[in-house]
């Protein structure tokens, strides 16, 4: 169980906690993003949201050096044996063609970014046009001998390509289909084209394997500058803030208790609200770096709904961690956020709420309870038609976007539970 209400202070305030449930900790909708407004990690290809230079940069370069100097050796080998050929022209003009690709693609295999799918598409295709043509523009002694293709080593940086743009996979399909192209142009297995296929798929899937191992590493990287930085900001805040703010609103919490005495009891309600918000305060300073959720990351629910807990808000929730995509997982703690505001407006000043939530096998449930006076049977309609859409559009509304359900139930006199659950195939 967590409870946001904290110890006394240094200077006489409260302590911190891990939160409340008024406006200031309130977290956004949606995915939180760090103090300093960083981009995701490094997505498809490795590249840095924030512009900084990728590890895979060098390995693309190094693939478009080699399929220049590839291309330059299969030229060289077809000029000393071409005489060889049975149809030496055909020869000519598919090499014709792999030079003019292979120069216009130069800056297209320099980076993740210029080399789209259709591009290694259509150099997988060049490929195995060229090996095929071997078998059949060769002389078929050469061929049965075990005599180079047309493309000789080039094909290797088709593999290559694949690897670095997706990894270990779609190198293996790419070696899979230039093995059996290598296999039908040389009219069965040979020694040779077996230990060529062989050594093309081990390097492929290898340096694939090494472009995801780096990928994630480049990812870890950055959240770790990020989570630095934020926690750089914070403090800096910090201590702006506790110069000034957090002096103010001590001070006045204190004075409003000392005023209730007297003839002005609104002054409780103010240090009653400056006693929460000094706590908010607080919680924002000490609670750590603000968790950073990609679209396709998930999030902890926990770490969304926590900041919500305050002197009269305790919220329960499981030792380990209740995942859920980064995006539903915003939108399920907002419209928690939006149960509890309706239990600070409607159910009093002295009202408290508990949130629970519960991790099941096959969704999330988050319940919303009060001890306030609740409200009779029709009363949400009469609000709806009012124009008061708070629970419908904040609440319901969000939950149905989410293929989830919010069910509110209330008795006069004995409070309201919100229940908001969310299925774990929907999300």
């Amino acid at each position: 169980m967590t409870d946001g209400s904290g110890g006394p202070g240094a200077d006489g305030g409260s302590g911190p906690g891990p939160g409340t449930g008024t406006a200031v900790a309130r977290p956004a909708a949606g995915p939180v993003a760090g103090f300093g407004g960083f981009g995701g990690p490094t997505g498809v290809g490795g590249t840095l949201a924030a512009g900084g230079m990728s590890v895979e940069l060098p390995l693309w370069r190094a693939i478009s050096y080699f399929r220049v100097l590839a291309l330059g050796y299969a030229l060289l080998r077809y000029l000393n044996s071409y005489d060889d050929f049975l149809h030496p022209v055909a020869g000519w003009i598919y090499l014709g063609a792999l030079t003019l690709w292979t120069l216009a693609t130069i800056r297209s295999f320099a980076g993740p970014q210029r080399c789209t799918w259709y591009v290694l598409g259509t150099d997988l295709a060049l490929t195995l046009t060229g090996v095929v043509m071997s078998g059949i523009v060769d002389d078929p002694a050469r061929v049965q001998a075990g005599a180079p293709t047309l493309p000789t080593i080039w094909a290797a940086g088709t593999v290559l390509g694949f690897a670095a743009k997706g990894g270990w996979r779609p190198a293996a399909f790419a070696g899979t289909l230039i093995g059996v192209a290598n296999i039908f142009g040389h009219g069965g297995f040979t020694g040779d084209n077996v230990h060529n296929i062989v050594l093309l798929m081990v390097a492929g899937c290898a340096i694939g394997y090494v472009i995801e191992l780096a990928r994630a590493s480049e990812a870890a990287l950055t959240r770790a500058l990020q989570v630095e930085s934020a926690t750089r900001e914070r403090e800096r805040l910090s201590r702006d803030i506790h110069d000034g703010v957090l002096q103010v609103l001590a001070l006045v919490q204190r004075r409003g208790g000392e005023q209730t005495a007297g003839n002005a009891p609104g002054l409780a309600e103010l240090g009653r609200l400056a006693g929460e918000q000094e706590r908010a305060l607080r919680a924002l300073m000490t609670g750590g770096p603000l968790p950073h959720q990609g679209a396709a990351e998930p999030a902890d629910l926990r770490t969304l709904v926590t900041p919500y807990a305050g002197e009269r808000v305790t919220v329960s929730a499981p030792g380990t961690p209740v995942l859920l995509p980064g995006p539903v997982a915003g939108e399920l703690a907002a419209a928690v956020g939006a149960a509890v505001d309706n239990v600070h407006r409607h159910a009093g000043p002295g009202a408290r709420a508990w949130i629970l939530v519960e991790d099941e096998p096959d969704a999330v449930t988050v319940s919303i309870r009060d001890d306030g006076p609740g409200f009779a049977a029709g009363r949400l309609g009469e609000a709806e038609r009012s124009g008061r859409l708070g629970v419908s559009q904040s609440i319901r509304g969000r939950l149905l976007d989410l293929g989830g359900s919010a069910e509110l139930y209330s008795v006069p006199g004995e409070g309201v539970e919100v229940e908001l659950r969310v299925p774990r195939e929907g999300a």
